[in-house]
């Protein structure tokens, strides 16, 4: 259901990871991404799964929360597997199983799979750790260099902000519109996929007048409390680094060095390991 959508909600806890400064929790998320897409083998992105899960683990945030920002994505990873093993390009001494399915293919996919859904995976644990406004500082710290061109990095960094705390809400008010017209007697469930599509038609109208009057409203209210935007503004708390942003900094640095090891001598730890199986 949409109202599972986790992407853009924040869990409240007191945990290692909530503690982190927000600064620090983006730039691992980017490292992470990093140490995701040069992983090469199963060995370096099981690595990474690896530390994704002790970051769940100190994060104090639940498992299923994790697990339901996938949801979103499911159809977009089974049709990019479908498409790596129909369309893979066998190479000489590669193990054909039957058709045009090879064993390689498989291995592919799956590759492929793990790193769509852990990448979604880790940017989920960043909203559910931090909270738009420390987001939106965090954002606009590491951006202000960018000042110096007069570059409007607040503004980039509300926006962002907004637009991430936005995704629930428009997930829930959705779901709201497509119960209201199932209650009228509107079917989106049967029929070919154009039908289907014209049957959201009545759902997308009344969505987009809601989120011109959510915006609208918002922009209202931060009138209201003289909001002045990209001005030189004062923070009630201001942005340390502490000993827990070292440590995670010093554990990712270790595991992207893993990672790239793995890449180096992935193929002969895979000759041991069947060497020792058979």
């Amino acid at each position: 259901m949409l109202s599972d959508v986790t992407f853009g909600q924040y869990y409240p806890s007191n945990s290692f990871v909530h503690k982190l400064d927000p600064r620090t929790k983006i730039l691992l998320l980017i490292a992470y991404i990093v140490m995701i897409f040069v992983a090469q083998n199963f060995f370096g992105l099981a690595l990474s799964l690896l530390f994704l899960a002790v970051a769940v683990i100190f994060s104090g945030v639940p498992f299923t929360s994790i697990l339901k920002s996938i949801k979103g994505i499911i159809f977009l990873v089974v049709f990019t597997a479908l498409l790596n093993i129909l369309f893979y390009a066998p190479k000489e001494g590669d193990t054909h199983l039957f058709w045009i399915i090879y064993l390689e293919g498989l291995f592919s996919a799956g590759f492929l799979a793990l790193r769509l859904v852990s990448l979604v995976m880790g940017s989920s644990l960043l909203t559910l750790t931090t909270t738009p406004v420390s987001l939106t500082d965090g954002i606009e710290s590491l951006l202000s260099p960018l000042k110096l061109i007069k570059f409007p990095v607040h503004d980039l960094a509300l926006i962002m902000s907004i637009a991430l705390r936005s995704i629930p809400t428009l997930a829930n008010e959705t779901e709201r519109i497509i119960n209201a017209q199932k209650a009228r007697g509107a079917d989106f469930d049967s029929g070919n996929i154009i039908s289907r599509a014209k049957a959201l038609i009545p759902v997308l109208i009344p969505l987009l007048i809601s989120a011109f009057r959510r915006g609208d409203e918002l922009g209202d209210a931060m009138d209201a409390r003289c909001y002045s935007g990209s001005k030189v503004r004062t923070k009630y708390k201001k942005l340390t680094f502490g000993v827990r942003d070292l440590v995670a900094f010093l554990i990712v640095c270790a595991l992207i060095a893993g990672v790239i090891l793995f890449n180096i001598y992935g193929a002969q730890l895979w000759a041991l390991i069947a060497s020792l199986w058979s």
